[in-house]
């Protein structure tokens, strides 16, 4: 039996491209049915940028949609961040698990036997744990900030954050 994995997220460009990375290396490399998970507004820039064929190919490799849960834009710009943390937490639960029901009830896919999904994305969490499929958490941050995180609690006790005199 083929793995299935879905790999999911966050909806922004320094999310989306270590889980592309990471989603080409498991069906390159590892033999899995890849579905990469964006959200609508993220999959239609990708296709503007890219060319409306630029991502058919392989059929071991397929991407899939979820609303984000903010009003459609046509504005080719950056979502609000702060908006789009707060909505993807709310809405996005009932969309990801219907995915996954479609996922699994396909006859071209093999069912979903594991989840990748964005640390930010903690949604998929309660639909792993339902639906009874494992789920691995890739943190997709950067060596640079990685250390900004291991290192904030010293900066504070040191008193060089926060900035002062700004």
């Amino acid at each position: 039996m083929v793995s299935h994995v879905v790999c999911i997220p966050y909806p922004a460009q320094g999310h989306i491209n270590p889980m592309l990375k990471l989603a080409k290396l498991l069906n390159f490399k590892g033999g899995f049915h890849v579905t990469f998970v964006n959200t609508e507004f993220n999959h239609k820039r990708l296709l503007k940028a890219r060319g409306p064929n630029s991502l058919n190919g392989l059929p071991s490799f397929r991407f899939e949609t979820i609303p984000d849960g903010l009003p459609e834009s046509d504005v080719d710009a950056t979502q609000d961040i702060p908006s789009l943390c707060e909505s993807t937490r709310k809405t996005c639960l009932p969309h990801f698990k219907n995915l996954l029901s479609k996922l699994n009830n396909a006859i071209d896919t093999p069912p979903v036997t594991c989840i990748v999904s964005d640390g930010a994305m903690t949604f998929t969490l309660d639909a792993a744990q339902e639906l009874g499929i494992p789920e691995v958490l890739f943190w997709t941050t950067s060596a640079c900030g990685f250390m900004c995180y291991m290192q904030h609690h010293q900066l504070i006790e040191k008193g060089l954050i926060p900035l002062k005199g700004l």
